[in-house]
């Protein structure tokens, strides 16, 4: 909780990072290293969780979900990591936000026929939900 967010590419700094996400051209979650631009990444959260259905390619996001997310939300509702709430809310979190992102980012199509995911809202529209309205007294987007 308290890290220091540090944007770079550059391969001596990420060297000296704890965590490296979405840069570094490794994934290597043994070393923290999660990133998904390499040509042989091909981890779906079935591949690393044999005991999900979902099939699609994991970007960055989705590797950080994959790893952290039950721990977190345990974390987050005071339940165990493997209870039944916990559980629960994991795989309809990944189902229904993070496998979006994901397909996303990977340049997976919704559909060839069948839906392959469900495109329930766009990150797009969740981030401007953040903005004020155009008519709202407060502009101060900063509060947000």
């Amino acid at each position: 909780q308290d890290a220091e967010v540090v944007r770079t590419r550059d391969p001596q700094r990420l060297a000296q990072c704890d965590v490296v996400v979405d840069v570094g051209g490794e994934y290597d979650p043994e070393r923290h290293r999660y990133d998904h631009h390499q040509r042989s990444f091909t981890q779906s959260m079935r591949s690393l969780r044999p005991d999900k259905p979902w099939t699609t390619k994991l970007s960055s996001a989705g590797l950080i979900y994959c790893h952290f997310g039950s721990q977190i939300l345990a974390g987050l509702l005071g339940q165990p990591e493997d209870g039944p709430v916990v559980m629960a809310l994991y795989d309809k979190l990944y189902e229904n936000f993070v496998e979006e992102i994901d397909a996303i980012d990977n340049g997976i199509a919704q559909a060839e026929g069948e839906p392959r995911y469900a495109l329930t809202t766009t990150l797009s529209a969740r981030v401007g939900h953040l903005n004020p309205r155009w008519n709202d007294p407060d502009q101060d987007t900063e509060v947000r």
